[in-house]
């Protein structure tokens, strides 16, 4: 079936969604230090499903809203506003049952013409509409072949990918009438030590910034946003050459030893050095056990960051590099490096920070976000499970290439990967059949 005039997508209704069961009164929500360091940009997680058979789409619709005003009854703060408090100057969430907006779209071609590996082409204005007022707003939008996309995005505030997953999960239990296998944890209670002390390296790996410096970032190339599928034999295979000298290495670290040395091969030739960070998790090394943190709702991350010369990567092994990468990962996880970023989030109040990387400052690189926990094929929405999930950001300026790792909806340890990248980046990827450009033909449509 051939699609003629490019993809579009009609939005046609706009409804608010608010918690079923609310506080009695509004509540303020301050954000702890870490929320301070992730920024306020925008975080969209999307979905496919088949043609759900025997399902309408306005009884999608309906049992979403549903199911989401049960969801929003635990996780109230997704449910409220985010504002600036005008004493500090740093934003807070007023938890006022504000709601969620909740979007209805059409598309005018079937899911299996969608361009899954442009993701310039699909997402912003289409399949992602980004509203300021709302830090939770969901799109829902239905294909020629009765096919449907769920769109979830979240202001970066709210959380990280942990608690976002919780969210989804959350909301996926509700739909399916299960009992919730997480209880949220609200209270963002990552206080800084009297007095604040902190490891001088700190200063060299962030810093205090404003929106000018975010919106004013030094970018010489296009970032393009492109969607992956990376086979498990790939990923076993690369583990296997990681480990080749006897030493253990995760999949995550073997792929991030692959990426970075055709990294160096698509930077500018002045360059003698490149870096590459890593996002890591804090909850299971702050309050001494994963258990104690795993329900909490925030961001609790890091960001490890590696150097190596051009000359060490182009002539090292996946081996050497991987054990280089596990160097860098190794300094950020443990409650010390944590309890120090606190602090020193604490010494630069108020205003903006973030990495240095991210801004941009220190020659080329790329930051990896793994999410091999992330829920993907086991949510089910009342209408089957997915045949792809992943996620993505409609940031327009951003000083570093950056790469998602998430689980594939195929549920046989293969990988979707999304990625913000320039263009010789890009295509030195590409070139290896490694990186495959997702298609239909990864999907079981």
């Amino acid at each position: 079936m051939e699609i003629h005039g490019k993809f579009e997508v009609y939005l046609t209704e706009r409804s608010i969604v608010k918690a079923v069961h609310h506080l009695p009164k509004p509540q303020v929500l301050a954000l702890s230090n870490l929320d301070l360091l992730s920024g306020r940009f925008p975080v969209t997680y999307f979905y496919f499903f088949r043609n759900p058979q025997g399902v309408s789409f306005p009884i999608i619709i309906e049992s979403l809203k549903n199911s989401l005003s049960q969801t929003l009854s635990y996780f109230y703060p997704f449910a409220g506003r985010i504002v600036e408090n005008p004493h500090t100057s740093e934003p807070e969430i007023i938890c006022d049952n504000s709601g969620a907006l909740l979007v209805e779209g059409h598309a005018n071609i079937p899911l299996i013409k969608l361009n899954f590996y442009n993701l310039d082409q699909c997402l912003k204005g289409k399949l992602v509409s980004i509203n300021p007022d709302f830090p939770l707003q969901v799109q829902v939008t239905t294909y020629t072949c009765s096919a449907v996309s769920l769109t979830i995005s979240f202001d970066h505030a709210l959380g990280d990918a942990s608690a976002f997953g919780k969210f989804l999960l959350s909301w996926s239990e509700v739909a399916q009438n299960k009992p919730l296998s997480c209880i949220p944890d609200h209270r963002r209670n990552l206080h800084p030590r009297c007095p604040p002390t902190y490891h001088p390296l700190l200063d060299q790996l962030f810093a205090k910034c404003t929106i000018e410096d975010i919106l004013h970032m030094p970018m010489t190339n296009i970032m393009l946003k492109r969607l992956y599928h990376v086979d498990v034999s790939s990923i076993n295979r690369l583990q296997h050459v990681a480990c080749e000298n006897g030493n253990k290495r995760t999949k995550i670290e073997a792929f991030s030893a692959y990426i970075w040395k055709i990294l160096v091969t698509a930077i500018d030739k002045k360059h003698t050095k490149c870096k590459m960070g890593w996002l890591v998790d804090g909850r299971g090394r702050l309050c001494g056990t994963q258990s104690s943190m795993s329900n909490y709702i925030g961001n609790v991350l890091s960001l490890a960051v590696g150097e190596a010369t051009v000359a060490e990567l182009k002539q090292g092994s996946i081996s050497d590099i991987a054990t280089n990468v596990h160097d860098a990962i190794s300094k950020v996880t443990n409650e010390k490096h944590f309890l120090d970023l606190i602090d020193w989030i604490e010494c630069h109040r108020p205003g903006l920070m973030l990495a240095n990387i991210v801004l941009g400052r220190g020659g080329p690189a790329l930051v990896l976000s793994s999410g091999r926990r992330f829920p993907v094929s086991e949510l089910n929405f009342g209408f089957g499970n997915p045949v792809l999930g992943t996620v993505c950001s409609t940031i327009e300026k951003i000083g570093v290439a950056y790469v998602n790792q998430r689980p594939s909806a195929r549920g046989d340890g293969s990988w979707t990967v999304s990625a913000i990248l320039w263009p010789q980046l890009a295509s030195a990827l590409e070139s290896d059949t490694i990186f495959e450009p997702m298609s239909e033909s990864h999907l079981q449509l």
